[in-house]
């Protein structure tokens, strides 16, 4: 037998497309959904994801929230927006989240994040008597000593890697961009000496010379594409396809504990090892100073390089030599 729904997750109709109990039913059901109340949180989930707040977010970043949003909405939609002013809201949220941990740390924290962020939006604009979830913390904790690409790593994933996947290795460390905006990149955006591009999330523009390595690597790559990272067959990447081909390679090299989104974090510090100040990482990676400077304190104390040159600057002093830069 089959069965109709008005929608998905919504009531089952009686009858069949085309039957007068059919239409009536259907029509009774988009009434009732329509009529939403406005003291439940889901007219405030409904609110935000009609304003240029949630809109104006890189596609990417709506598709994520999107997911995220609906995850809460199936738990709390209709959350009394007065109860937000009880004590016990905040535990309710909290142990919430830890129900969704048991799960994914990281994406609760991440669900989590993204209902707080509505309910502050939300507090901003008068819509609701408080924020119960602003500042909780986190469940999930990362290891960020293993979230360097290490040199060895690097020759590790180049000696085995396809030369197209090679290329998106190298335009992320020696740009220290994000995964989508490198895949957009058009050849446009280069002239030969300088990649230019707008970044997707901040909307940031960003003018970063192409240090020798990667000049080089891109003079030599067909443009098979209108973007520099293309596929076998001379095609744009979808993010999708992409990010398989990447797993493969990156299973390939036999290597473990880091990502392609770490390379972001590997260019600060390297930037930051070569002597680079936060001003001019800032200008190459579009992050914001208080960003390159937050990243630095958590990846940088840990790199095996400073501990090096810093016994070798040792050495040097008392010998009574000059430092070595």
């Amino acid at each position: 037998m089959t069965y109709y729904y008005a929608w998905k997750g919504g009531p089952r109709l009686p009858g069949k497309p085309g039957d007068p109990e059919f239409a009536t039913a259907y029509s009774e059901a988009c009434a009732k959904r329509a009529a939403k109340p406005k003291d439940v949180l889901q007219s405030i989930f409904d609110a935000y994801l009609a304003s240029p707040k949630f809109n104006d977010l890189a596609p990417r970043t709506r598709k994520d929230y999107l997911k995220h949003v609906r995850k809460i909405e199936s738990e709390y939609s209709d959350f009394p927006v007065a109860a937000l002013t009880d004590r016990a809201a905040r535990g309710e949220f909290l142990s919430w989240r830890d129900r969704l941990a048991k799960a994914s740390r990281r994406q609760a924290d991440y669900t989590y994040s993204v209902l707080a962020l509505i309910l502050a939006w939300a507090f901003d604009r008068g819509m609701v008597p408080s924020n119960p979830c602003e500042r909780p913390g986190k469940v999930y904790r990362s290891d960020r000593i293993d979230s360097i690409w290490t040199h060895k790593d690097e020759m590790a994933f180049l000696e085995s890697a396809p030369k197209h996947i090679g290329l998106a290795f190298m335009l992320a460390l020696w740009t220290g961009q994000r995964q989508g905006d490198l895949l957009r990149l058009p050849w446009s955006g280069y002239d030969g000496q300088t990649i230019r591009l707008r970044q997707g999330k901040t909307k940031a523009h960003v003018a970063i010379p192409a240090g020798a390595p990667l000049k080089a690597l891109l003079d030599a790559t067909p443009k098979k594409a209108v973007t520099i990272l293309s596929t076998t067959r001379g095609a744009s990447w979808t993010e999708g396809g992409f990010r398989a081909s990447w797993r493969k390679a990156f299973k390939a090299a036999g290597l473990e504990g880091v990502t392609f989104h770490d390379l972001r974090g590997t260019a600060v510090t390297r930037l930051a090892i070569a002597g680079c100040t936060v001003p001019e990482i800032a200008a190459i990676t579009g992050h914001k100073m208080s960003q390159v400077t937050a990243i630095l304190e958590v990846y940088l104390s840990r790199d095996p390089a400073l501990s090096e040159s810093a016994i070798r600057k040792l050495e040097a002093y008392t010998k009574g030599t000059k430092s070595p830069n």
